[in-house]
């Protein structure tokens, strides 16, 4: 489970920044939207609100560019990526840091760059004890070769085997050392090295980013007829007219008809990237992009398996595709899987959940994700402007959050705990009017009118 995300000079993020998912020790309704892990309870949700323009996406972002720099690099254009605000931020190290729980273990992962020279000068693993110590398992300073705490005490062949790594990754300034020890290598079941794959692991498959344009995922949902029924049982509970989804197959070439020929290509490069980081011989996954809907499937050389979507609307005997649907339906679609979905300790981290969403959608999908989470390890943490679920019963004090910029033109984070509102306050109101902040501050304009 997500624990912490902490991020310093990066786009509207001057000074470290952080949100946090440990709940709050003297608030006690709605027990059960924490989890206990040993002795730390984490919150499954963070529900942030924020002026158009205050940082929120950038917070959202934030988790993005740490799986991207670990997929395949600081990315090209991440040069201008620092915060624009102070001309001493260009040369200043811009700082990530995700800390996080894999069963039962707790681990800090981050790495520091100068984004404007696209160099990494850092990077970091630590085992986190309960006691507030921290047990380094690997650092990487500067341009030096990576080197394993004290308390990693390997076999002689496993000590030669990291040394190689380590001295054949020196210099590699754009490059993470977590990601090199995951590219195609394999590890014995009792290796002490396991900390390497267990974390990466986790980061890159468990963290689901999912933003208005664009939605990805690897779920099996689109797969097979069964859940597809199902699929079409929960959008009927939206009110969208949709009574029936099936799958047609389709292309590459009629995919390219569809969709722009530059994010098909886009599509198959990432798929094949991916498959080489994790030394798998087949995948597949889901993509909504403007203009359709497809699931892919790629096993080895063979040629992709792409079908896409088919809705039935009532009693109507034609068919209607993915593009004919509102914006709203089409939200939804980006939405469903959260809702289904079976794999143990998710983090969705979702940008304007209620876009193009009525407001009773917005709750009544937030209900139902609930519902089906009830008791396991999933966590959501999304933006939003609709303060209509700004409401203590449907979210603790210490799962809201305010993204707000200073006089700097700096994004800072806060929480509503911090206020320490009574149980029976109208948070909604509250916010509205401005007492906790994070709203449009307007200015005067007067038109001139001709005389």
């Amino acid at each position: 489970m997500l624990i912490k995300l902490s991020v310093e000079n990066f786009k509207s993020f001057d000074q470290k920044e952080e949100l946090s998912m440990v709940s709050s020790s003297k608030m006690q309704g709605n027990k059960n939207h924490r989890m206990k892990i040993k002795q730390t309870q984490l919150l499954k949700n963070a529900v942030v609100y924020g002026a158009n323009a205050s940082g929120k996406s950038n917070l959202v972002t934030a988790f993005a560019f740490i799986k991207t720099t670990l997929m395949e690099g600081l990315p090209v254009g991440s040069a201008n990526d620092f915060c624009r605000n102070k001309e001493a931020n260009k040369e200043r190290e811009s700082v990530f840091e995700l800390q996080f729980t894999v069963g039962d273990t707790f681990y800090a992962y981050g790495f520091s760059a100068i984004l404007s020279q696209r160099k990494i000068t850092e990077e970091w693993l630590f085992e986190l004890m309960q006691d507030g110590g921290a047990h380094q398992l690997f650092i990487r300073e500067g341009n030096n070769a990576p080197v394993l705490g004290d308390d990693v005490r390997l076999s002689t062949a496993e000590k030669s085997r990291f040394t190689v790594y380590s001295e054949d990754f020196i210099d590699q300034g754009t490059r993470l050392f977590l990601t090199e020890m995951n590219r195609g290598k394999k590890y014995a079941r009792n290796s002490r090295l396991l900390f390497f794959p267990e974390t990466f692991n986790w980061i890159m498959n468990n963290i689901i980013v999912i933003n208005p344009n664009i939605g990805i995922s690897n779920t099996e949902a689109y797969y097979n007829d069964e859940s597809l029924e199902n699929i079409s049982k929960l959008i009927q509970t939206f009110d969208t007219g949709i009574t029936d989804i099936k799958t047609r197959q389709i292309t590459v070439d009629e995919m390219s008809k569809m969709i722009p020929v530059e994010v098909v290509q886009g599509i198959f490069s990432h798929l094949k990237m991916q498959m080489q980081m994790t030394n798998m011989p087949g995948i597949q996954m889901t993509w909504r992009v403007e203009g359709g809907f497809f699931n892919i499937r790629i096993q080895g050389n063979a040629e992709p398996e792409i079908t896409t979507l088919v809705l039935k609307h009532g009693k109507s005997v034609f068919d209607f595709s993915f593009v004919e649907e509102s914006d709203g339906t089409k939200r939804l679609f980006d939405l469903i899987d959260m809702l289904l979905t079976d794999r143990p300790d998710t983090v969705f981290v979702v940008d304007e959940l209620e876009r193009s969403l009525h407001p009773k959608l917005t709750e009544h999908f937030l209900k139902l994700f609930m519902e089906a989470h009830d008791g396991v390890r999933m966590q959501l943490v999304f933006t939003t402007h609709e303060d209509t679920i700004m409401d203590q019963s449907l979210f603790r004090r210490d799962e809201i959050w305010f993204v707000e910029r200073n006089v700097d033109n700096a994004s800072k984070i806060y929480s509503l705990d911090r206020f320490k509102e009574r149980y029976d306050k109208k948070l909604s109101k509250a916010y509205l009017e401005g007492r906790y902040g994070a709203i449009p501050v307007f200015r005067q304009f007067s038109f001139r009118k001709g005389e």
